[in-house]
């Protein structure tokens, strides 16, 4: 069995490559702020339901029981982005809040930071329970 294709593995990268394309997302608001028109974009948050759904189609993980869950992360690498205006327009069109958008950027830094702690110290116990 190759670690990184564990689901769990699995899961932490698909969130950290999602926090990761989100962090692209907010940095081109950011960049943006004094264009005229530009409208704020932001993706669409990872469901729990939709992680269900996928481990339903493909099966990494032999379930003994029917109430079992098999946990397959979607292998997509891309993720729907949508407008997300966050204040009224300004005269010029624009509708980028600095603000809005420089907390959305921190509290997407503190999550992938907690996904990637995760993501180490999962490996750290792997490691120890095969004896390395």
């Amino acid at each position: 069995m190759d670690l990184p294709d564990v689901p769990l593995f699995s899961m932490l990268r698909e969130r950290m490559s999602w926090l990761h394309q989100r962090q692209d997302t907010l940095s081109q608001n950011v960049a943006n702020a004094d264009t005229p028109r530009y409208v704020a974009r932001d993706l669409k948050p990872l469901e729990f339901d939709d992680a269900l759904n996928a481990s339903r189609q493909g099966t990494a993980m032999m379930t003994t029981n029917v109430r079992h869950i098999s946990l397959t992360p979607s292998k997509s690498g891309t993720f729907e982005d949508h407008e997300t205006p966050d204040q009224e327009s300004s005269p010029n069109g624009n509708a980028v809040s600095l603000e809005m958008e420089m907390v959305k950027v921190s509290e997407t830094q503190a999550q992938f930071q907690a996904a990637a702690n995760l993501y180490a110290k999962a490996m750290t116990m792997m490691k120890t329970a095969i004896g390395h």
